[in-house]
């Protein structure tokens, strides 16, 4: 019998061998399969982010657009208009100088068609006559070869080139679909945001129901302070660049402003998208230097943007660090193309102003948050001597107006 007990003890020491690991190991470990899950679950959001991405970008841009909008709306129902009349008038405003911008766009452009398309004929005889008396010294049948070269590259690429034709007017019908995708979700979120919200909350429980009430609408104020913060910045590179082309001489300026404007709200690429329309046509008005010196204009104003105005005012707007917005750009763009470098940085607003207000407010008032205020976005209760506690909100005012 002592035999047999010994013979158990003896397994029970084999098996148990958890104490001859290193407690660093076991740590180490438990933290590896845990973020394993969790970045596994991460993918698997992303993944149903990306397939659903027909809906999801519509509702995203649209509730950029509500940030954006709903200031106004807010000002008309002050001044007791029907919230519904209200939104359609700002709506219909909106659309209408969207419309308008990019009318006054396009009817410059093409006014302008002719103008460019004789400049484009001189400057490429002078080309051409560079070609042949400048240092190169090409004679006129190289330059004939050259340009039956590329017609037959055209003709013999024409298959690929039709297809590529067919799916960029696929991509236009899905544009046009997600215009109106957009346009319809906006209607109701400029209506009646406050009662899709409020829905939305009574599915948290009663105990943590204010928390992630007034968590939320930190995160959309914070949403709200971006939009005013990227009109900024649009306001800026527009200005800079249309005074740089206007030195110059440069034809279409208030076009090329208009189109730089509304280019600089996709970070990144609608600059450079702008930019390039812009050093283009001074290469065909202005020459070589002309298209040069265009160059350096849009790059410093570029430079100015990214590396000063939208790290400080995005960064300040929305409290973010400007390291931060920079990379959340970055990784946006490097993910979803166009549409992850527009929404990265206003979701990562939304889920900083909504996690510190989780983090630090445990008692909060949905009552005393108000969305459309830049202060909103910080939580009331903040630890002492934080940022966030040197900035009242409207619920700090209230609690001071009712302890005087």
């Amino acid at each position: 019998m002592s035999h047999a007990r010994s013979e158990d003890q003896f397994l029970s020491e084999q098996e148990d061998v958890t104490g001859l690991i290193p407690r660093g190991l076991r740590i180490s470990a438990a933290l590896a399969w845990r973020f394993i899950v969790v970045i596994a679950a991460l993918y698997a959001i992303v993944w149903v982010i990306g397939y659903l991405s027909v809906v999801v970008i519509p509702l995203s841009i649209a509730l950029l657009l509500a940030a954006l909008l709903a200031p106004a709306v807010a000002k008309l129902v002050a001044v007791r208009f029907p919230r519904g009349l209200a939104s359609a008038i700002v709506l219909i405003a909106g659309l209408g100088v969207l419309g308008g911008l990019l009318t006054f766009v396009v009817t410059q452009f093409s006014s302008g068609l002719p103008q460019l398309q004789q400049q484009l004929n001189a400057s490429l005889d002078q080309i051409q006559k560079w070609l042949v008396n400048g240092p190169i010294h090409l004679r006129q049948e190289q330059i004939q070869d050259f340009i039956n070269q590329a017609i037959d590259f055209l003709k013999s690429h024409q298959a690929s080139i039709t297809t590529t034709a067919l799916t960029t007017a696929s991509t236009v019908g899905e544009i046009l679909t997600g215009f109106l995708l957009t346009l319809f979700i906006l209607i109701f979120f400029l209506s009646g945001g406050e009662q899709i919200w409020s829905f939305l909350v009574r599915g948290v429980p009663s105990r943590v129901r204010n928390r992630v009430d007034v968590a939320g609408r930190r995160g959309f104020a914070s949403l709200v302070s971006y939009v005013r913060a990227t009109a900024a910045v649009a306001v800026v590179d527009a200005v800079g660049i249309g005074i740089g082309l206007w030195i110059l001489g440069v034809p279409l300026v208030i076009p090329l402003a208009t189109l730089v404007f509304i280019g600089a709200f996709i970070p990144i690429i609608g600059a450079v998208i702008a930019g390039g329309v812009a050093v283009l046509i001074a290469l065909v008005t202005k020459g070589f230097i002309g298209a040069v010196i265009v160059l350096g204009i849009v790059i410093g104003v570029m430079q100015l943007e990214s590396h000063i105005l939208q790290p400080l005012l995005l960064g300040r707007a929305v409290k973010l660090h400007p390291l931060a917005v920079v990379l959340a750009i970055t990784a946006g763009l490097v993910v979803a193309g166009i549409a992850g470098a527009l929404l990265a940085v206003p979701l990562l607003a939304i889920l900083n102003a909504g996690i510190r207000s989780l983090l630090h407010e445990h008692d909060p008032d949905p009552s005393t948050v108000d969305v459309l205020s830049d202060q909103a976005a910080q939580p009331d209760n903040a630890p002492p001597g934080s940022p966030e506690a040197e900035v009242p909100t409207r619920g700090d005012g209230d609690k001071e107006d009712k302890a005087s």
